[in-house]
């Protein structure tokens, strides 16, 4: 077996726990987590019995308030929430974000599930067809595609388990594909002489 994979996978898994650990590293200390509808809150209390919000952005600049202002903004999220259409306070809440943005990213985690789903509906179609196991090319290119969209999903969901999952898999999707053209070079290769 050559390195390369395995050198491959080792940084992957290493670029994947720094893209996952560095936004929670780099957090700010916070005390209370407030969630209005989907909208996650994080809020710090101040020792001269202020409040300040650390996230949203759009709240954190606002700076510390006292306890009446706090109420005042929890408020205010609370109407902004109620005031969208239910139809939207279900799908953000059933998808677990914020804001439509979001589901572009959400988009793209069910697209890698689709991949997943894909190759494995190829593989046995495939050996349906042949009556013996077989794994058609189909079925790597399908894992690298699913593998990379899902990686990139738990990276933005901030999920350990999901990017260390995927980061040993995109490799070894990625080496069979290039075994595969490898191959496809060397029959080409004897079959001319």
């Amino acid at each position: 077996m050559k390195p390369g994979p395995i050198i491959a996978m080792v940084a992957l898994i290493f670029v994947g726990m720094w893209l996952v650990l560095q936004p929670t590293l780099r957090r700010e200390r916070y005390d209370y987590l407030v969630q209005v509808g989907s909208v996650k809150l994080l809020v710090d209390e101040m020792e001269d019995g202020r409040y300040r919000f650390v996230e949203p952005p759009m709240l954190a600049e606002r700076g510390p308030m006292s306890a009446e202002q706090f109420g005042r903004a929890i408020r205010e999220q609370w109407d902004a929430w109620l005031a969208r259409p239910p139809f939207e306070r279900t799908l953000l809440g059933f998808f677990n974000i914020s804001s439509w943005s979001n589901f572009a990213w959400v988009a793209v985690g069910l697209a890698g599930q689709i991949a997943f789903f894909g190759r494995m509906f190829v593989q046995w179609i495939v050996s349906e067809q042949s009556r013996r196991s077989q794994v058609p090319e189909l079925f790597w290119w399908l894992s690298l595609i699913g593998g990379v969209c899902l990686f990139t999903y738990f990276v933005w969901r901030v999920d350990i388990v999901g990017v260390l999952g995927q980061s040993t898999g995109v490799v070894i999707y990625a080496r069979n594909l290039r075994l595969i053209h490898k191959e496809r070079k060397r029959a080409v290769r004897n079959a001319k002489g």
